[in-house]
């Protein structure tokens, strides 16, 4: 069921609104966040929206005025989390004038805010990870716009000599996120307990030693 006409003033990727009222809105990110802890806990497909409303603390019937379904749910969560990565790693970012430095504040954000939420991490990484076509069209324009923040630091430096001309941006850009992706999977999936931040600084020496030119290196 779409929101109020009176509301939709802002559009998620999926053209649903998203309310700008000061009490919908929260009412909106409650669920947002009780969604992300629900999908983390018992898994997308063991959870139904009841346990996200119960969280959220509404009724089942709430979380039907703002999403049509559990599938809309789930792709509006990794909206939320992935479209606040990249405003935060913009900000970071915008006084930067190092082009790899850039990339460094990308990889150390993006790690730390995973290693330091477990629960996002297991989303992200596990719960998302669905068949389904519609979950895949619905997460394609978010996760598109934060390969291209990726690739623009690359060509970035790649124009200033830094980073090698002779690599194509496009897999640089897969080696990086690939590597913070498969670093992260195997941390979230492991049964060993330890601190991820502290893989941080060799995924940066590696992804260094790979992208940087000799003479800068």
């Amino acid at each position: 069921m779409p929101y109020m006409k009176t509301d939709q003033k802002t559009e998620n990727s999926l053209g649903k609104s998203i309310p700008d009222d000061p009490r919908k809105r929260a009412k909106y990110m409650a669920i947002i966040e009780a969604a992300l802890e629900a999908f983390s806990e018992y898994g997308y497909h063991d959870c139904p929206v009841s346990k996200i409303a119960r969280k959220a603390n509404v009724a089942d019937g709430t979380i039907y005025l703002y999403f049509a379904n559990k599938e809309e749910v789930l792709i509006s969560v990794f909206q939320e989390k992935i479209n606040r990565l990249i405003t935060d790693i913009e900000k970071l970012t915008k006084d930067c004038t190092d082009s790899w430095g850039k990339i460094e504040i990308l990889v150390r954000y993006h790690m730390g805010a995973l290693g330091n939420d477990r629960v996002l991490a297991n989303f992200l990484q596990i719960q998302l990870r669905q068949s389904s076509a519609n979950i895949r069209r619905g997460i394609a324009l978010p996760l598109k716009k934060f390969y291209l923040l990726i690739e623009n630091f690359v060509i970035e430096g790649q124009k200033e000599g830094v980073i090698d001309s002779f690599i194509n941006a496009n897999i640089a850009r897969k080696l990086i996120f690939g590597t913070i992706d498969e670093v992260i999977s195997c941390w979230v999936l492991s049964r060993r307990q330890y601190d991820v931040i502290e893989r941080i600084d060799d995924v940066i020496y590696i992804l260094r030693r790979a992208l940087i030119v000799d003479t800068a290196a």
